[in-house]
């Protein structure tokens, strides 16, 4: 399928646009349910990042001629793809970036400088390594104070307690829409207003958000939204700060270089505005069309379809699970995406995982960079399997053989 034309393929059929998912591994056709760490990529996402080093590859913004003004145009029409498909209000509120990590430590480094000792920020349990680690640094630099929201048992986020957590000290508040290890859905919006109401700041992580769910920063509110590439069915090395224009504007430069500045001499130096002023030395310019040309392809499909097909696997995996004797699922909040989390009795979930690759199914085994959730389960890892819009019940079938199989080896 070409990036940008409506589908006319069923999802079952939708596998056929991912080269690698025709591929075999030790024997078996791949089962691939590890998308929450990186999806597949479509051709055309391939094809469209080949033509721009094989027809017009050029630096951006800095050359008069031909392939420069190509390269420049597709690599600009590629923010706009992303504020629209964002909601942004302007195409100057998008950053570019390497992926969510960074733009969680561009937001952090520039709202520490205005911070001081005994300041509060807000985080939950729930949270990446990547929207933990940013501001313990400036704890350990500034003085300012981590509070926690809690997961409930069931694996929500623990609203009301985050409510108790709000004061006139919180001055910034940083949240995950999505729970990469659980799947759990926050209701970011709510935490929004209710941030808001008190004079702080919000950043929402959405790298899992954004693949399963409809996201309009407008309609959310926040300050701050991340997302990265290689989940999006786009390419690594590229990632999205969307920032409101007000609080862009209040960010200092995050790096230093050509492209963010305005003048430069040894006696003073004058920066370019937003996204500019944050996109210091030549940018990932094949990923970010790439990332352009993944967004055409999300929208030529009918994300409806895509949302209840995601769902449809993962209820009926869930439904499977329950009846397994010695599988604990650990993916159990109300509101939840595609993912299951679980654990299978005396089994390390290396062991489960490797098991699973004699048999071609691929998922994910460990900590999944969310120590602070797995020490609430109680565990020092899970195995997750990750459903895409590319996985068919099939792929159901296949996770369940494994765990047959790894109960019939160990159990």
């Amino acid at each position: 399928m070409a990036c940008g034309l409506k589908a006319v393929k069923s999802l079952n059929d939708l596998k056929l646009d991912f080269p690698a998912l025709a591929q075999s591994v030790n024997g078996r056709m791949v089962a691939y349910l590890d998308s929450a760490a990186s999806a597949q990529k479509p051709k055309c996402v391939i094809d469209a990042m080949t033509s721009v080093m094989t027809d017009h590859y050029a630096n951006v913004h800095r050359g008069i001629y031909t392939f420069s003004s190509k390269t420049s145009v597709a690599f600009e029409d590629s923010r706009r793809k992303v504020a629209r498909f964002l909601n942004a209000k302007s195409d100057e509120e998008i950053v570019f970036t390497r992926n969510s990590t960074e733009a969680i430590n561009l937001v952090a480094s520039g709202i520490g400088q205005s911070l001081k000792a005994g300041d509060e920020i807000i985080l939950t349990e729930l949270e990446h390594h990547a929207n933990i680690v940013p501001w313990y640094f400036l704890k350990e630099q500034k003085g300012v104070v981590l509070r926690v929201v809690p997961m409930k048992v069931d694996r929500s986020l623990d609203m009301s307690a985050f409510e108790k957590l709000l004061s006139s000290k919180t001055k910034f508040v940083a949240v995950t829409q999505m729970s990469n290890a659980l799947g759990t859905i926050v209701p970011v919006a709510d935490i929004v207003r209710k941030a808001h109401a008190v004079g702080a700041k919000v950043l929402v992580d959405g790298s899992q958000a954004v693949v399963h769910l409809d996201v309009d920063v407008q309609e959310i509110g926040c300050d701050f939204y991340v997302f990265t590439g290689h989940k999006l069915y786009g390419p690594t090395g590229i990632g999205v700060l969307y920032g409101r224009t007000d609080a862009l504007n209040e960010l200092p430069p995050y790096q230093g270089g050509g492209e963010m500045i305005d003048k430069v001499s040894f006696e003073k130096i004058t920066f370019k505005e937003p996204p500019a002023r944050f996109e210091a030395g030549t940018p990932a310019i094949v990923e970010a069309i790439g990332l352009g040309a993944a967004i055409d392809y999300l929208g030529g499909l009918d994300t409806e379809a895509i949302h209840e097909h995601e769902q449809m696997l993962l209820r009926e995996a869930e439904s499977r699970f329950v009846v397994v004797s010695g599988v604990t699922v650990f993916s159990t909040a109300p509101e939840r995406a595609a993912i299951l989390s679980f654990s299978i009795d005396k089994v390390h979930p290396h062991d489960v995982a490797s098991v699973f690759d004699q048999l071609g199914i691929a998922v994910r085994a460990g900590n999944h960079c969310a120590q602070p959730a797995m020490k609430t389960l109680g565990v020092q890892a899970t195995v997750r399997a990750s459903f895409a819009f590319y996985n068919t019940m099939d792929d159901v079938e296949r996770l369940m053989e494994g765990v047959y199989k790894v109960k019939k080896l160990f159990l």
